[in-house]
């Protein structure tokens, strides 16, 4: 089946070492700058905080999100992370997950609602989001670390490639499933399209972006092992050494603790979304 020679990999390994990276590599490094301060702040904040406050918070939201039962299994999982000496590990994990988080739902709600608003950008972005979605995790780690470097910051790019479809999509969703009556009562009373789109559309379709908030934290969770390949520190980090040195117990605690974590934030964001 061999008809004809397509030279796809000399083609991107010219593009990227003949004109991305001697044209582009100020602007990246820039990129990484300003991502690598908003890592640090986050680990730094958490890491500071003493992680009494922080299971107290956790806590309290699981008790007025979730219920009772969750917030007795944050109170467990807390004691668990800190009884296995896991909590800085804890912290940066979780900064590197709030941090593509909010990357990903401030570019991904707005292109969720243009996607919704305009059948072109929906004709545009949807083969994107299914390219970031069915491409294998290990194949955009390698330009995150041509990139970006080792560290945090290719693991946050990364995890927003991973982590975003879903926030774009479920956004889309939202929108467009809001009632017609609805919008069309709201035209008849004057409102502008920026009205009908902040006191109308929004509002209602809030409990479907939530939904897209929790996928998109649980993918950012489930990139923390891959992301730790990639130099990202955490729980991740963890699991890869028990990996590496065959230290099962290393592993299972490590992994325990993403579990923890997933959990907490799952129920959290789900009960959010419900009341919403």
């Amino acid at each position: 089946m061999n008809y004809f020679q397509l030279p796809l990999e000399k083609w991107t390994n010219m593009f990227v070492n003949d004109w991305l990276l001697p044209e582009m590599s100020g602007f990246f490094d820039k990129i990484s700058n300003v991502l690598s301060s908003f890592v640090e702040g986050v680990t730094n904040l958490l890491i500071v905080i003493p992680p009494e406050i922080i299971a107290i918070v956790l806590i309290l939201l699981s008790w007025k999100f979730a219920g009772r039962s969750i917030a007795v299994f944050s109170l467990v999982g807390c004691i668990y992370i800190g009884s296995v000496d896991l909590w800085t590990e804890t912290m940066q994990t979780l900064s590197i997950v709030i941090v593509s988080t909010i990357i990903s739902v401030i570019l991904g709600v707005p292109i969720g609602i243009l996607s919704a608003k305009n059948q072109v950008v929906d004709r545009i972005v949807r083969p994107i989001l299914d390219f970031m979605q069915t491409l294998p995790i290990f194949v955009y780690l390698i330009p995150a670390i041509l990139l970006f470097g080792l560290g945090g910051v290719p693991a946050v790019i990364a995890t927003f490639v991973f982590a975003t479809p879903p926030a774009v999509r479920m956004t889309r969703l939202g929108i467009i499933q809001v009632p017609e009556e609805v919008v069309e009562a709201s035209l008849a009373f004057g409102t502008t399209p920026w009205q009908l789109l902040l006191k109308a559309q929004l509002p209602l379709a809030l409990p479907t972006i939530m939904a897209g908030v929790n996928q998109t934290i649980m993918l950012a969770l489930s990139m923390a092992v891959v992301a730790s390949m990639i130099g990202a520190p955490g729980l991740g980090s963890a699991v890869l050494k028990g990996i590496s040195t065959v230290n099962v117990g290393l592993g299972l605690t490590a992994g325990l603790a993403i579990v923890v974590i997933a959990i907490i934030l799952d129920r959290i964001t789900q009960g959010l979304g419900s009341k919403l």
